[in-house]
């Protein structure tokens, strides 16, 4: 569309709606607040216009259709392959795309309904999304292992912070929890190095950058993860998974149907290999 055309749609819009979309500059243009709102809100009603095709003809029958699903690369690490196999066996006609990013940009595409569903670490209830506990985890200090003898049974948080840490990068939500932990505490860890993804925290580890903080069933799954040890803190710090989608769009059958395959999966998990550190929700 040439741009004479696409600017005088814009002004009408603008005009019929009573407010400014774009924010105009002699450095080019941008959204207006309203305008990233119009922009999150037409996404999501394409989306549901996408599925509608999938809506009308599996109404009966069995389960088809298209579902994204988000995992943070530490639950990817050992979850997605295992559950990807379960998910084409009892839902061969559901196409699942497995996405990996963190816990807080996967909680903002459910909320733009750019996914369907995610698995995200969240302790408190955030307003706009659907929740159901999954499992929760422990965390540990990794670092390398010490020749000649074996490490403490277990650490406090404050000798942890004590050691040069590698860290996940801000935003980030176990980041968040163990900066909130150190606060409480009166802690200044020290943080030589940060990474905003598993492999990289691992490797700097595996380097003698420092130690890291994360879940241990996180590290065990990892290339060269026999020459980590991890130690468990106490008191002991837990990260709750919870699988959540948008309370603003109704789930597809195929949806509905991957979200209840999820948490059948993830308790038989629990119950046959979950790692170290792994454990159901307590009642």
């Amino acid at each position: 569309m040439a741009q004479p055309a696409l600017s005088q749609q814009i002004a009408e819009l603008e005009e019929e709606l009573g407010v400014s979309l774009l924010h105009r500059s002699a450095r080019g243009v941008r959204p207006t607040a309203a305008g990233d709102a119009l922009y999150r809100e037409a996404v999501a009603i394409l989306r549901q216009i996408e599925k509608l095709p999938e809506i009308v003809r599996f109404t009966g029958g069995e389960v088809a259709g298209s579902v994204s699903l988000g995992m943070s690369s530490t639950l990817a690490s050992f979850l997605a392959g295992d559950f990807m196999k379960a998910c084409k066996t009892a839902l061969p006609m559901v196409n699942l795309s497995v996405v990996t990013e963190d816990s807080l940009s996967l909680k903002a595409r459910i909320a733009a309904r750019t996914l369907d569903l995610a698995i995200l670490f969240e302790e408190a209830p955030t307003p706009g999304l659907i929740r159901q506990p999954l499992f929760r985890q422990r965390l540990y200090l990794v670092e390398r292992k010490r020749s000649g003898r074996g490490g403490p049974k277990s650490i406090s948080l404050a000798q942890a912070g004590a050691r040069p840490l590698v860290l996940p990068s801000q935003p980030n939500a176990m980041r968040s929890l163990l900066d909130s932990h150190f606060a409480a505490a009166g802690i200044r860890p020290e943080v030589v190095a940060e990474a905003n993804m598993l492999h990289g925290i691992l490797s700097a580890v595996q380097s003698g950058v420092g130690a890291t903080v994360i879940p241990m069933g996180d590290f065990t799954v990892a290339t060269g993860s026999g020459s980590l040890a991890a130690t468990p803190i106490e008191p002991a710090i837990h990260q709750t998974a919870q699988v959540v989608s948008s309370d603003g769009a109704s789930l597809t059958r195929a949806g509905e149907a991957v979200r209840d395959l999820l948490g059948a999966f993830v308790r038989r998990f629990l119950d046959e290999k979950a790692p170290p550190g792994m454990a159901h929700i307590e009642a």
